[in-house]
């Protein structure tokens, strides 16, 4: 189970919307809330158009185990820096904390390889949750398999899997 840290950046699903604050499930053991102003340009009559059951990428505010945890979408001086609502139309799986840390490091070289058979884009969450959209459903999906048995390939057999898929 995760346990939030302050700073972390993580993928949440809005469970619940409760006057000024939304609920989200983060994969821990409580869920977080993430008021509608911590949102870039978000006001008093500019609220952010949040459902129940949107991904939303954030990072903790507040993370310690006498207070519930609280969520932001913006940095330190207001702007979401890519945080925020995810899109839509792409496919969320769940990962070990471990793989998430090797695909965060610097010059990850699944990420690099991935880049290499189609374009797609990639949200990470410390809590061990992926967001992955390609062109295609179909792209989407061999990408998200092959997210999903890394963690359990050498780096050889990684190499063999996506020369076999771009043909090689």
């Amino acid at each position: 189970q995760y346990v939030p840290v302050k700073g972390d950046h993580v993928i949440g699903i809005v469970t619940a919307k409760a006057g000024d604050v939304f609920k989200l499930d983060v994969g821990g053991s409580e869920q977080a809330s993430l008021s509608y102003l911590a949102f870039e340009g978000a006001t008093k009559r500019n609220r952010p158009n949040v459902q129940v059951g949107d991904l939303i990428y954030g990072q903790f505010l507040v993370a310690n185990k006498d207070m519930e945890p609280e969520m932001v979408c913006i940095d330190s001086s207001g702007r979401s820096s890519g945080m925020g609502l995810i899109g839509q139309d792409g496919f969320l799986i769940k990962v070990s904390l471990g793989l998430i840390r090797k695909l965060l490091a610097p010059k990850c070289e699944i990420i690099q390889e991935l880049s290499q058979l189609y374009p797609f884009e990639l949200v990470l969450g410390m809590n061990g949750r992926i967001w992955v959209k390609a062109k295609t459903v179909q792209q989407t999906l061999i990408i998200v398999n092959i997210l999903e048995a890394c963690e359990y390939m050498t780096a050889e057999q990684r190499k063999q899997a996506l020369a076999k898929l771009s043909g090689n």
